[in-house]
């Protein structure tokens, strides 16, 4: 006689094909914890390169816990909902690691016209920096030149930081567009390897 008690059916051990949706892990938790943690490290001040570690660092850990529903071609279904997600969180982990090239390099972010406005706001500062510590020049000018160019510098990432957080989300858009795209054709491709497969194990005249 089976034990259908309460107790033995919560200690019965599931087989593996029987996983829910509630079994797969919520990127959505995970986005919220990346956009307070980016939030609060990198709110002040030029883009960073530890800009670039953390986002290739949560970038992994994404790959490599990340699973998705079982493809369904259903546009309220769990699948498309974690895609969606997913892909998502990726193009937002894709735009902080890019955020310091993009106001570094300009073939990666072609906008002549923003990086010559923030030279010009890099000149005014250092005459702003200048004409006020314009009176210690006497005292230690290479002191006074290297101040002066560090503002300038400084004013000009400030700038650029600004400048390329504006476009920063359709860089995020872009790559999760490519990624949802790929994730679904591949997740659709396996799918049907699956049932194909499914369908040469099938005996011949089975209903």
């Amino acid at each position: 006689m089976s034990d259908t008690s309460p107790q033995a059916a919560r200690t019965r051990p599931r087989p593996a094909s029987a996983a829910t949706d509630a079994d797969l892990p919520a990127p959505g938790v995970i986005g919220i914890g990346l956009a307070a943690v980016l939030t609060f490290a990198l709110a002040q001040g030029s883009w960073q390169w530890f800009a670039t570690f953390i986002g290739v660092t949560l970038l992994a850990v994404m790959l490599a816990f990340q699973r998705r529903a079982r493809w369904s071609p259903d546009l309220r279904s769990a699948y498309l909902r974690g895609l969606v997600a997913y892909a998502l969180i990726v193009g937002l982990c894709v735009a902080i690691a890019l955020a310091p090239l993009l106001q570094r390099q300009a073939w990666l972010f072609p906008m002549p016209g923003a990086r010559s406005d923030c030279k010009l706001v890099g000149r005014y500062q250092a005459l702003a920096t200048e004409a006020a510590l314009g009176a210690l020049a006497g005292h230690d000018g290479t002191a006074l030149a290297y101040v002066r160019d560090t503002q300038s510098r400084k004013a000009v990432d400030e700038c650029l930081s600004a400048t390329t957080t504006l476009w920063l989300p359709l860089y995020g858009v872009g790559v999760a567009v490519l990624v949802g795209t790929g994730a679904w054709f591949r997740d659709r491709g396996r799918a049907r390897e699956r049932e194909r497969e499914a369908d040469r194990g099938r005996p011949t005249g089975a209903s």
